[in-house]
C-alpha cells in the first residue's frame, strides 16, 4: 500500500478499481487497519462500477504511528464519558476527519461515497457534516451518535474488555490471529461464530499489517473525547443509510437507531444476526444494500453503476 501525505501525516492507502469510476471512501474502525475490510465488498463494489480507496487511520497499520505520545487512563475516560464530563486526548475524531479529507486532496478526488464502520462511521459523520460539498453519499455501519446514555453508548463491559485488551508482540502473527479470533468470538455475530475460522484470512492480513495497542487506546480516547455528536449529526445533509447488526454486543442496535434519528432523512437498515464484525455469510446482503444506496445518491450526469449479480 503506497503512502500518501495527508494532514502532516502518512496515511498508507490503497485504490481498487477504474481511475475515472465514482469513488467509494471506506473507513475502518478502533485499532483495524484496512486490510480488515472484507474482499466480497471491495469487489462488489469495484464490480458495480466504483472506485474503491481504503487506507489505514492514523495510529493503525501502516500509518503514522503517534510514538511517545503518552495515553491517559483509558477506564477513567470511559467513566468520566458516561458522567459527561470532559475528556482529555492527543487527538479528537475531528482531527481523524481531517486526516481523511486531506487524503480526499492528496488523491484529487473531488468527491466521494463515505462508508465508515464502528469508529469509521464516526469519522464519516464528521466528514459529512464538516465538508459536505465532499460528500455524494453517506454510510454508516454499526456505529453511534456519541450520545453518552449507557444504553446507546456501548453494549457488554465483556465486549468493552475484549476490544482494550493487550494483543500479544506484533510479530508473533500466528498469536495474533489467535487474539482476533478470541476478540470476534465475543463482539461478533453470535449466530455465524460457527464460521468464525472463515474470517482467518483477513485476521491474517491483519496481523501482517500489525496491531498497535497504543494507538487503538488513542483511537479509543478520541471517540470519548469528542463525545455528543448529536448536534452535529443534525447538519448532516448527505443522503444517509445507516446499517447495524441486531445483534451487536459492543455497539447496542439502538445506537444505530439513535444515529439515524439524529440525520435528517437517514435510512435504517438492521441486519438480523449480525455483530460488531463482518461474517463472511452475510456480507453480499452488505454489499447490495450500500451499492443499492451509493447508485441511488449518484449525480446522473456521472458513470453508471449496476447491482452485483447475486447467487
Amino acid at each position: 500500500m503506497p503512502l500518501v501525505e495527508a494532514n502532516g501525516l502518512r496515511l498508507d492507502c490503497e485504490v481498487h478499481g477504474a481511475a475515472d469510476a465514482p469513488v467509494v471512501l471506506l473507513i475502518m474502525g478502533l485499532g483495524m487497519p484496512a486490510a480488515l475490510w472484507p474482499d466480497q465488498v471491495v469487489q462488489a463494489l469495484t464490480g458495480a462500477g466504483f472506485r474503491v480507496v481504503t487506507f489505514d487511520n492514523r495510529d493503525a497499520g501502516g500509518s503514522t504511528r503517534l510514538e511517545g505520545v503518552p495515553v491517559p487512563n483509558v477506564l477513567r475516560a470511559i467513566g468520566r464519558a458516561l458522567l459527561r464530563r470532559t475528556v482529555s486526548a492527543p487527538y479528537t475524531l475531528e482531527d481523524m476527519a481531517a486526516d481523511t479529507v486531506d487524503l480526499l486532496d492528496a488523491l484529487d478526488i473531488r468527491q466521494a461515497h463515505v462508508v465508515g464502520a464502528s469508529m469509521g462511521g464516526m469519522i464519516g459523520q464528521v466528514v459529512a457534516a464538516r465538508h459536505p460539498a465532499r460528500v455524494l453519499s453517506l454510510t454508516s455501519i454499526m456505529s453511534n451518535s456519541g450520545n453518552p446514555e449507557r444504553k446507546y453508548a456501548f453494549g457488554s463491559w465483556k465486549a468493552l474488555r475484549a476490544i482494550i485488551h493487550r494483543p500479544p508482540p506484533p510479530d508473533d502473527h500466528e498469536a495474533v490471529v489467535r487474539h482476533l479470533i478470541r476478540l470476534f468470538s465475543i463482539i461478533g455475530s453470535p449466530r455465524f461464530r460457527d464460521d468464525i475460522e472463515l474470517a482467518r484470512p483477513f485476521f491474517e492480513r491483519v496481523a501482517r499489517r500489525g496491531l498497535y495497542r497504543s494507538g487503538t487506546l488513542r483511537q479509543l480516547l478520541a471517540i470519548l473525547a469528542t463525545a455528543d455528536r448529536r448536534p452535529l449529526l443534525q447538519q448532516i445533509t448527505a443522503p444517509t443509510l445507516v446499517l447495524h447488526g441486531a445483534d451487536d454486543p459492543l455497539v447496542p442496535v439502538l445506537a444505530g437507531r439513535d444515529t439515524a434519528a439524529h440525520i435528517r432523512g437517514a435510512q435504517l437498515e438492521i441486519i438480523e444476526g449480525m455483530g460488531h464484525d463482518f461474517p463472511p455469510a452475510l456480507m453480499q446482503e452488505l454489499a447490495v444494500r450500500v451499492i443499492a444506496h451509493c447508485r441511488a445518491a449518484q449525480p446522473a450526469d456521472t458513470a453508471p453503476v449496476t447491482l452485483p449479480v447475486t447467487a
